[in-house]
This record gives structure tokens, C-alpha cells and sequence, in this order.
């Protein structure tokens, strides 16, 4: 069994000024396992994603992937190494289908390079060819093939969601970092999501790090719950324990209430 964390977070500082909006935030995510980040509004958590994705370098601390430190990489390195970031706002191209969506996110794509186009027509369809039929079983994982030629843009919000689930399995990630999935989706979808998620898990190994507002999707995925407070680890644990924590239950109502 693989005991190195997917993800180790160290001692994470980020300042802005003289404000400290996450003050020495340290935790791991295990291999195969869908790990929580919740806290009251302003408790750090979406900073802290931030510097693990790239989108921010830390003040202070550093992040491991897979063992290896990957503190202040930018954002397309670590999408090439396998960490994937979706958003609270879905990021879909609107004007493109949700098959092309799905395809634009495939990677290794000789065709992008507009040389290749030129010096090996063959490996650019073949590759096309293979990353178009992934899309379409993608898109049937999904339970989507219903809305294949659809503008991305005309979807509802929760098969945004999923479709931003697909773009992560065009990519064969490693580590999916979830922010809100639960953001805009109806409670119907809502069940489709966290069935996805599950799956994603369990049959083909994702881990997962997420954050979400909503502590029923956290209690109902989550293995491990860390709970932030005014930028700081505040505990971690499973949620049943969380739950019944007394000071979880300052923190959210002694502040703004997530």
C-alpha cells in the first residue's frame, strides 16, 4: 500500500499587506481518498487552494505532490503533472459543444502544434480519433450523451458541473482539486454529482480535495473532514466527529455561518 500522501500541505503562509489570510495551514491528502476544506467565510479556505494550484505563491510553506515539492509551480506545469482545479463558476467554453469541450481538454494533442499538422497528418487523426471517442465515453460516464452537440453555454448548472468532471477524466488526474461542486446545482443533479464523484473514487482511483458550503455532500463523500478558522487548522477529522466539535460550532456561529 502506498503510504506517501498525494498531497502534503506545510506550513502554508499567505499575506497580503499586512493581513495574514492563512496562517500556518498544514495538512495531507492519502492516496484514493476524498479529503473536505471547510470553515466559516474568510477562514482561508479558497487562498489555500489557490497556492496548491499554482494560481498563488506562498508567503511561507511548502506543498508535495506525489513526494516531490511543488511550491510556486505555475498552474500549467502542475496540469501536466496531473493536479486539476475546477471552479465554484463553472469554466465551460460556451459557444462550444459539450463534446468539444470535453475534446479541448485532451491531452498530448500533436494537432496543436502547427508543424505536426504539416510533418505527421497521420498521428494528428489518429490521436483526434482517440481523444474523440474518450469525449463520447466520457460523455456516456457522465450519463450526458443527451446534450453531445449542445452549446455548453445552454446547460443547466449541475450538468456544468459534471461536465467539468469530464474535462478532469480527459486528463487522467492524479489529484482534482473541487471548489463548490455543489455551487448552482438543483438538488436532482446534486445526487448525479456526488454519484460521479463516488465513482471517480472508487473505480478509478481520483483523489479528491474539496471545498463545499454544503456539510451534507461533505458528511456523505468525505473520508476527512479539515476545518479552517480564521486561517488556521482549526481540527481534522472524520465529519461525525467534526460535527459534535465544539469549537466547529464557535467557529461557524460566532461568525458567518457556511
Amino acid at each position: 500500500m502506498n503510504t506517501t500522501p498525494t498531497l502534503q500541505v506545510e506550513n502554508l503562509v499567505k499575506t497580503y499587506g499586512g493581513v495574514q489570510a492563512v496562517r500556518g495551514v498544514s495538512f495531507d491528502v492519502m492516496p484514493q481518498t476524498i479529503v473536505g476544506l471547510i470553515g466559516p467565510n474568510g477562514a482561508g479556505k479558497t487562498t489555500t487552494f489557490n497556492m496548491i494550484a499554482g494560481a498563488e505563491t506562498p508567503t511561507e510553506g511548502r506543498v508535495w505532490f506525489d513526494g516531490t515539492e511543488i511550491t510556486g509551480k505555475p498552474t500549467d506545469q502542475l496540469y501536466d503533472r496531473g493536479i486539476v482545479r475546477t471552479f465554484q463558476l463553472s469554466h465551460e467554453y460556451g459557444k462550444m459543444t459539450a463534446l468539444e469541450n470535453l475534446m479541448v481538454a485532451g491531452a498530448n494533442q500533436p494537432g496543436e502544434n502547427i508543424f505536426m499538422n504539416w510533418i505527421a497528418p497521420g498521428a494528428v487523426r489518429r490521436r483526434e480519433r482517440d481523444v474523440h471517442e474518450r469525449a463520447e465515453d466520457t460523455l456516456a460516464f457522465l450519463g450526458l450523451t443527451h446534450v453531445t452537440n449542445e452549446l455548453a453555454g445552454n446547460l443547466s448548472g449541475g450538468q456544468k458541473k459534471l461536465l467539468e468532471l469530464g474535462r478532469t477524466m480527459m486528463t487522467d488526474a492524479k489529484l482534482v482539486l473541487l471548489d463548490e461542486p455543489g455551487a448552482g446545482v438543483n438538488p436532482t443533479l446534486m445526487l448525479k454529482v456526488i454519484d460521479m464523484i463516488r465513482r471517480l473514487n472508487e473505480e478509478r482511483g481520483y483523489t479528491f480535495c474539496i471545498i463545499e458550503h454544503d456539510m451534507d455532500l461533505i458528511a456523505d463523500l468525505c473520508d476527512t473532514v479539515v476545518v479552517l478558522a480564521e486561517g488556521q487548522v482549526l481540527t481534522r477529522g472524520p465529519m461525525s466527529d467534526v460535527r459534535t466539535d465544539e469549537r466547529v460550532i464557535d467557529a461557524y456561529f460566532g461568525g458567518d455561518v457556511v
